[in-house]
């Protein structure tokens, strides 16, 4: 009861050499087995929780494996995750899941939606560097005609985007209606982009992150005046978006986000050493961690592939720190990260060298 085992390590996708994933991943499942003994588990009811794992441990798995593969595993949760990471070797047994080597997924290094608009649908899709999925959308217009209760054949009404000219472009759109003119249409078009926005505000409410809209160009203006969340970018993916595939439209969205990404770290780096020494920064885990619990960081760094051992007394306030893993150990680190980002603060997962002061940790206060 209440033991969870986060296992991750590197994955070889081709070759020969695809023969060492199961030889590491059989001595991992074996440190796994160790330290849930170790914890107070005996020996059977360590390998039965285990043995969900054990069952994909078969040739045709490693055949189709990517860079990395993470693991959680627990009485009630059994997952895995091909996943585009180059992962150090780890096991973590604790009374919840390790997540600091997923953090690059999840954070600041690139989360961001795509709105894809068309006259026929509007899909909204979360994206990270490696991945998008779609979000399934309640109370947004699925279209102009149902935002409008247009009877399209009794108006007659066509709206045309994307419509192929010369040259390979996208010709702006073109509306056809009796008695309608250009202004009314804009409106209607509006009208339409502005049940959009207040439908999409429950679910962007307090995101940070950026969207980029996927539509034809002449779109992209009369949206901007509809909405009103604020992290909407300039730029987006010309075309029309229902001839994409989502990783189509992923790999373009990417294109636009990844320096908003890099620019924001630099922004957060040159923010940290600008604070440094008036009390509103700091590198040491012992002030970190407390602060991460009672939501008071803003923005944190945090080193990934190292892991600094030891556990938090809130009723103390208390951090002890451990060289070596004992029970009852977690990663502060993990720990640290996992608590900002609950409590909306940001964190960027970056390589030991990337941490602003040379530390393992920083981090920037709320005040």
């Amino acid at each position: 009861d209440g033991y969870c085992v986060s296992l991750y390590m590197p994955t070889i996708k081709l070759g020969a050499e695809t023969q060492q994933n199961p030889i590491r991943f059989k001595n991992l499942m074996r440190e796994a087995e160790e330290q849930l003994i170790k914890s107070g588990l005996r020996a059977q009811d360590a390998r039965d929780l285990l043995q969900p794992a054990q069952e994909i441990d078969n040739y045709e798995f490693w055949q189709h494996q990517s860079d990395g593969l993470a693991i959680f595993i627990s009485k009630n949760v059994f997952s895995y995750y091909c996943l585009p990471l180059n992962f150090a070797e780890l096991v973590v047994v604790n009374d919840r899941f390790h997540l600091k080597p997923l953090l690059s997924l999840l954070t600041g290094d690139g989360q961001f939606y795509i709105l894809a608009l068309s006259q026929n649908q509007v899909r909204l899709f979360q994206g990270t560097r490696y991945s998008v999925n779609e979000i399934e959308l309640e109370n947004v217009p699925q279209n102009l005609a149902e935002a409008l209760k247009y009877d399209t054949a009794d108006k007659q009404l066509q709206f045309h985007t994307g419509t192929p000219q010369g040259g390979g472009g996208d010709r702006a759109a073109i509306f056809h209606g009796h008695g309608a003119g250009n202004d009314e249409e804009k409106d209607n078009i509006l009208q339409y982009f502005r049940q959009v926005n207040e439908g999409l505000q429950e679910l962007l409410k307090n995101q940070q992150a950026p969207l980029v809209l996927a539509g034809v160009e002449y779109l992209f203006s009369i949206y901007k005046e509809a909405n009103t969340y604020p992290h909407l970018l300039d730029e987006g993916v010309t075309g029309n978006p229902e001839e994409l595939k989502p990783e189509e439209l992923h790999s373009l969205a990417w294109k636009i986000v990844q320096p908003e990404f890099e620019q924001a770290q630099q922004t957060a780096v040159e923010r940290y050493q600008e604070l440094a020494g008036t009390g509103q920064t700091s590198n040491n885990i012992n002030e970190i961690v407390p602060m991460a619990y009672y939501k008071l960081i803003d923005t944190l760094f945090v080193a990934v592939g190292v892991q600094q051992w030891g556990y938090f007394t809130p009723d103390e306030n208390q951090v002890e720190l451990h060289q070596q893993k004992e029970i009852g150990d977690e990663d502060l680190m993990d720990f640290a990260a996992i608590h900002t980002l609950l409590n909306g603060g940001t964190v960027y997962a970056v390589e030991p060298e990337a941490v602003p002061d040379n530390t393992l940790l920083a981090a920037v206060f709320r005040y």
